[in-house]
């Protein structure tokens, strides 16, 4: 089975109208989307404008592949429970969101060999139409590393001249200070 979500803020309708036609095109049945709140209606896809919570979790763990917008929660997911995912960015540019984050979340990833991305209608079709060479990606746990912790509690409780100092702390990772205008007393 196919889950092909785009979240719950806005309706995408680049990626349901392509993953709608791929399906009339090539036959396949067992496509289920959950299209958000839009106006468009596939023709050849069962789907819901929205899901309850216990359904989505029910499609998710019975999905071979997940086929998405790039929501952070919906790419953990499938990096937890080690589904094959394909992101398709939505872009500010198509007035799909407000700004490009979906486009960088999607880059940075797919540069980690996190997930698969298609970045425009066309590397969506070609994509669906390899989605039996999709590979799950190594696991990830459904919490951060303890290094990670441990880097933001040690930046969060130390003072404002510490966090100057924490550039390349004890996890190995560069937290940058806050800029403010405000003079610590």
């Amino acid at each position: 089975m196919i889950l092909v979500t785009v979240g719950t803020e806005l309706p995408f309708d680049r990626l349901i109208g392509v993953v709608d036609e791929w399906a009339g095109r090539t036959g396949r049945t067992d496509v289920f989307a959950q299209i958000g709140d839009s106006s468009r209606r596939p023709l050849h896809i069962g789907y819901k404008t929205f899901i309850e919570p216990a359904e989505f979790a029910r499609r998710f763990a019975a999905a071979d592949v997940i086929v998405s917008h790039a929501g952070m929660g919906t790419i953990l997911s499938a990096l937890q429970f080690q589904k094959p995912i394909v992101v398709m960015p939505r872009r500010a540019a198509l007035q799909e969101h407000r700004n490009e984050h979906q486009l960088a979340t999607a880059r940075r990833l797919a540069a980690l060999g996190k997930i698969t991305v298609a970045l425009d209608e066309a590397e969506l079709r070609l994509t669906l139409d390899r989605l039996g060479e999709l590979k799950a990606r190594e696991r990830i746990g459904p919490y951060a590393s303890d290094s990670l912790i441990s880097a933001l509690r040690e930046f969060i409780h130390a003072g404002p001249s510490d966090k100057r100092s924490m550039s390349g702390s004890s996890a190995g990772m560069s937290i940058a200070p806050a800029r403010s205008k405000s003079k610590s007393l």
